[in-house]
């Protein structure tokens, strides 16, 4: 096999994954993660279920494995773009409310990334660099404080936290969404003075 015939076979793997991923993202988007079954997704993509095994080993679970992986970097990349040129209270605000606007757009994606198994640690040294993008991102956010907290990696945890726990609690009709605003500032005024 030719070096460009074993490019091309990667380049053509390496976008029926991509197809894979997308199509179950949009799937559960639409109808929820119970309707995503690797039949319902051979269906949707027009291959065999084992062309998807070929691509996710682990079957379903690889699958919302990579399409958390996805929401980790475009998570990741919204709480960084926003908050890089502002400081102090200001960056505060650009990453929770970018963590809230994510966490609405894409419940389902922030489900497979927070709420269901994946196989990707968290807090560990094998934990994807996506993922520590978006911790690093409340990381330097609270760094960039006047008056930084002194252990920044636990603050960020609590404020992280906090952040779930807000986008949680308004995606299950707890939270009354007319006081979104107010909670936004509650966080940033806890974290930031």
């Amino acid at each position: 096999m030719t070096a460009s015939v074993g490019a091309r076979r990667a380049r053509e793997f390496a976008e029926r994954q991509a197809l894979i991923v997308s199509t179950a993202r949009s799937l559960a988007e639409e109808r929820g993660w119970d309707h995503v079954t690797t039949r319902r997704l051979a269906d949707a993509i027009e291959y065999s279920q084992p062309v998807l095994y070929g691509h996710f080993p682990d079957g379903r679970s690889g699958i919302i494995t990579a399409v958390a992986l996805v929401g980790f970097d475009e998570l990741a990349a919204a709480m960084s773009e926003p908050g890089e040129g502002a400081s102090g209270a200001d960056r505060v605000r650009a990453v929770v409310t970018a963590y809230l606007d994510f966490a609405e757009r894409h419940p389902a994606t922030y489900e497979a990334m927070f709420r269901l198994p994946i196989g990707a640690p968290f807090a560990a040294a094998e934990t994807p660099t996506s993922m520590r993008a978006g911790f690093e991102a409340i990381v330097g956010a609270l760094r960039a404080l006047d008056r930084p907290p002194a252990d920044l990696e636990t603050a960020a945890e609590v404020l992280w936290g906090a952040m779930h726990g807000v986008a949680t609690l308004r995606r299950s009709g707890r939270f009354d969404p007319r006081l979104d605003e107010r909670r936004v500032d509650e966080l940033v005024r806890s974290f930031a003075g």
